[in-house]
């Protein structure tokens, strides 16, 4: 085979079985795609696709006596696949290096970040001190890292994530690899950092004359950096061409529903499509400006059911045998009502409050100044009796549905021991009452039956929002409720939430750090930065008429 010499990798029929068990089943299947020097392949898929696999594959990090391999991954000439594991640890971090999802499982804990990175350089490089350190200076410095001999010292629970994800860059590029494998390297990052993060990669990518292999399930966020998008489903490479041309000019069903599930800027659709929905000829029906403005005044037409009122909460940073105690303010002076039948969006990034106000909302945290009264009872005096009652009535979704789930109970114990707890039904009652809500969330009578591990991330998640509204709450927090489900399933989800919304008259307060997510969900948009309520107005005109720099940065960061 004559090898063009622009082509860097070429990965030609992979094929990945298991062969653990008797049915070998086919992880990956005849994946076939290549990247070439100074080039960017984005690779989209959702979970269990196949991407990160393949990706393992290239750095030759799966077990060989676990999985039946075949195919080829030629790079620089050489089949990796035929490489033993010495030759390939020469390769791993020198030619090839991986940039990981979570860079806190990546590094070390019990290491300082300076001791991380001078550990790479010395498995790979034979170096002086002087150059080494010149070398990690010159990469922090690229990295837009400041402080660095603060931050060399430091463990990496000391950092932030942006940072330990800047940190895992620099030991990533330390050796001065031809490839760059990003494996979903912004996930979990705010969104003024994802894109911090990849303006560093390209900027990156032209001075260090890099390839990189750009892997996530975000769409949006892979044609801001590719030259190439590969679509994988399934174990297989379904289509792939220009960012342009898969943009445009999508050819496979199941690339135009990941890009119709890029949710709507102008038009705020009844209902979102899904992957399934697409395949049926799905029809976008759009809510018009009149249903919308007589929805919002039969919203705000009746007096508030929740309403806070200058509520500030401190926390202690310090305290020890020669320091006083410092505080600092997670909430200033915030007031905001809620209404029944809305849906109160609330965003901001990391550290900006939004988790700290919930935590006030639901009593699980006091807060120093301030009332936040629910239908016009403050819940700092209420009573015993009365605080179940509140609790009952107030109820939350979290970010990670299996943390939630407890793993020694079956979907029917989850369900239904709130019920019991709180008397919904009668014991005879009981299992219908979790039978109709298991329904009600779209799964069916025998989940009931089954345990957390044995359900996705997405039947998991309406496990959740199923527990959540069997005591006929009148409030539901959804706190990073879909974050962590692929975009498919958080279009389910999300007309889930909103199909129940009708049904049973819920009021939401939907926290994300997702702009679009909350602007397609919400009535009115709430903006917390630094503790502070910065914007607070109509979730279209937020977009459209943002009244702080800080709302202006966060929409151009995502968009």
């Amino acid at each position: 085979m004559k090898l063009n010499k622009e082509i860097l990798l070429n990965v030609n029929n992979l094929c990945v079985r298991t062969i653990e068990n008797s049915q070998h089943q086919n992880l990956i299947d005849g994946v076939s795609f290549d990247i070439k020097k100074n080039e960017i392949v984005g690779l989209i898929g959702e979970s269990g696709s196949g991407k990160s696999l393949t990706s393992l594959n290239i750095l030759g990090l799966l077990e060989k006596n676990k999985f039946d391999i075949s195919g080829e991954i030629i790079f620089n000439g050489n089949n990796l696949l035929d490489l033993d594991n010495n030759a390939m640890i020469k390769i791993r971090g020198a030619e090839i290096s991986m940039i990981f999802q979570e860079p806190m499982s990546a590094l070390n804990p019990t290491m300082k970040i300076g001791e991380q990175i001078f550990e790479v350089f010395k498995a790979h490089k034979n170096l002086s001190f002087e150059h080494t350190t010149k070398r990690i200076k010159k990469l922090i410095k690229k990295v837009k890292l400041d402080n660095v001999e603060n931050l060399l010292d430091k463990y990496p629970h000391q950092i932030s994530g942006g940072q330990k994800q800047r940190v895992m860059i620099v030991m990533a590029l330390s050796c001065n690899p031809q490839l760059l494998i990003a494996d979903e390297p912004t996930t979990a990052l705010d969104v003024t950092i994802q894109k911090e993060i990849i303006e560093i990669l390209k900027d990156l990518q032209k001075s260090e004359k890099l390839s990189i292999l750009f892997i996530s399930h975000d769409l949006r966020l892979v044609s801001n950096i590719s030259d190439k998008i590969l679509i994988m489903r399934n174990g297989k490479i379904i289509e792939q061409g220009s960012n342009k041309n898969i943009l445009n000019y999508p050819k496979e069903n199941y690339t135009k529903a990941l890009l119709s599930l890029i949710i709507h800027d102008k038009k705020r659709l009844k209902k979102l499509p899904t992957v399934e929905s697409f395949d049926k000829n799905f029809k976008e029906e759009a809510e018009t400006k009149k249903e919308r403005n007589k929805r919002i005044k039969n919203i705000y037409s009746g007096k508030p059911i929740l309403e806070i009122k200058n509520v500030s909460k401190f926390y202690n940073t310090s305290k020890n045998l020669f320091r006083n105690n410092k505080s600092f303010k997670a909430l200033s002076q915030i007031s905001l009502k809620l209404f029944k039948g809305e849906t109160l969006g609330l965003i901001g990034e990391s550290g900006s409050g939004k988790t700290t106000l919930s935590n006030a909302i639901l009593k699980i945290h006091e807060f120093e100044k301030g009332e936040i009264l629910f239908k016009g009872k403050d819940i700092s005096k209420i009573k015993e009796r009365e605080l179940l009652e509140f609790r009952k009535n107030v109820q939350i979704i979290f970010q990670d549905p299996y943390a939630s789930l407890n793993p020694l109970q079956n979907i029917f114990q989850i369900i239904s021991e709130p019920i019991k707890f709180h008397r919904i039904c009668l014991k005879n009652e009981v299992y219908e009452k979790c039978k109709e809500l298991i329904t009600d969330v779209g799964l069916y009578e025998n989940f009931l039956s089954r345990y957390p591990h044995e359900l996705s991330g997405g039947q998991r998640q309406r496990v959740c929002i199923a527990r959540a509204i069997s005591v006929n709450p009148e409030v539901l927090i959804c706190d990073e409720s879909v974050s962590a489900l692929d975009v498919s399933i958080q279009a389910t989800v999300l007309n889930l939430l909103n199909l129940l919304k009708k049904k049973y008259n819920f009021t939401y307060i939907f926290i994300s750090h997702d702009l679009s997510v909350v602007k397609y969900m919400s009535d009115k948009i709430i903006v917390l930065y630094n503790g502070k309520i910065v914007d607070y107005q109509d979730a279209d005109l937020l977009f459209e008429k943002p009244k702080d720099n800080y709302t202006k940065k966060l929409i151009k960061a995502s968009y």
